[in-house]
């Protein structure tokens, strides 16, 4: 049987019966919890809660309830997802997810077992992260027109994510209160509300006073908003807002629009300062990790980068 299309999933999942009460509390009672103990971003538990009521629904078609799912009912689902070409990522997320529910609902004594148990999650392929060259980085974030209010802070968001490394999220909600422009530095909020000071460097930091001079005021006109990036509308932009405007500097600034992304700026930074002779420990401070694993990522990039070159211009690559 072929797989289906997102958008055909979408449809299907559009005709799901709607989510009864009980599995609705018992999701937003977990949420709360996860917030609660572990500050989890709202990504993470917007994540979570799309994956838990796609079950339930699934199960209330079959006469069931996600509270009182079992180890049958879950590889059932498991395998109705398979064969609508779900990818292995993410199915891991989803296990992820009911994990997490269930241990929940095991601590309050709702249930006593765990479906979810020795279900191993798929095995992932380690993919490197997508970094752009410096040549690249650098046309892309002159590509806004900073003769505008619009392109001025479309400038300075640039720099800044580029320059500090930020996450998405971290960069569309940075409180203005977050910026020191006498000593150059940002005080970032990151994942698990962990808090990381990041030099500005010159380039970003002489964006940001531009922008903050010549086009917040006339965004925010007599308000005093708590948010450093505006629209004109005095709100702050969103991701996908965000994730617009990469794409069309990236088209502007003649790069293929489909290998850059908002997150593609990050890797760039990390991979970037690695090239550079970067310490490793302190590029993990940097990009806010909890693990030193996640920053070691970057060292196959650059060793991949190294193995290019060899290839390209050893006599005997």
């Amino acid at each position: 049987m072929p797989s289906t299309t997102p958008a055909e999933r979408r449809q299907r999942a559009r005709c799901l019966p709607p989510l009864r009460d009980a599995d609705g509390d018992a999701i937003a009672a977990f949420l709360d919890a996860l917030w609660a103990e572990s500050g989890s971003a709202r990504q993470t538990l917007d994540g979570y809660r799309r994956d838990l009521e796609g079950v339930a629904r699934w199960r209330d078609g079959r006469g069931g309830g996600l509270v009182a799912l079992d180890r049958a009912g879950l590889f059932e689902y498991l395998a109705d997802r398979t064969r609508d070409g779900y990818s292995a990522r993410s199915n891991a997320r989803l296990l992820t997810a009911l994990r997490a529910f269930f241990a929940h609902l095991r601590r309050r004594g709702v249930r006593d077992d765990d479906p979810v148990a020795l279900i191993d999650p798929p095995r992932l392929p380690r993919s490197l992260p997508k970094a752009l060259g410096e040549a690249q980085v650098e046309a892309l974030l002159a590509a806004p027109d900073v003769d505008t209010p619009e392109g001025l802070r479309d400038r300075a968001m640039l720099e800044l994510m580029y320059a500090c490394g930020l996450r998405v999220s971290e960069l569309v909600n940075l409180p203005a209160t977050a910026v020191n422009l006498r000593q150059g530095v940002l005080r970032v909020t990151g994942k698990g509300g962990r808090e990381r000071l990041v030099p500005l460097g010159e380039e970003a930091q002489h964006w940001l006073e531009r922008y903050l001079a010549q086009a917040r005021p006339a965004f925010a006109g007599k308000r005093a908003l708590p948010t450093l990036f505006l629209l004109a509308s005095g709100e702050p932009p969103s991701r996908q807002r965000f994730w617009t405007m990469v794409k069309k500097s990236a088209a502007s600034a003649g790069i293929d629009p489909s290998k850059v992304s908002p997150h593609g700026l990050r890797h760039s930074f990390a991979t970037h300062l690695l090239n550079h002779g970067a310490d490793l420990r302190a590029l993990q401070m940097l990009l806010g990790h909890s693990s030193l694993s996640t920053t070691q990522i970057y060292t196959l990039v650059a060793r991949e980068k190294l193995r290019q070159l060899h290839a390209t211009h050893h006599p005997r690559g």
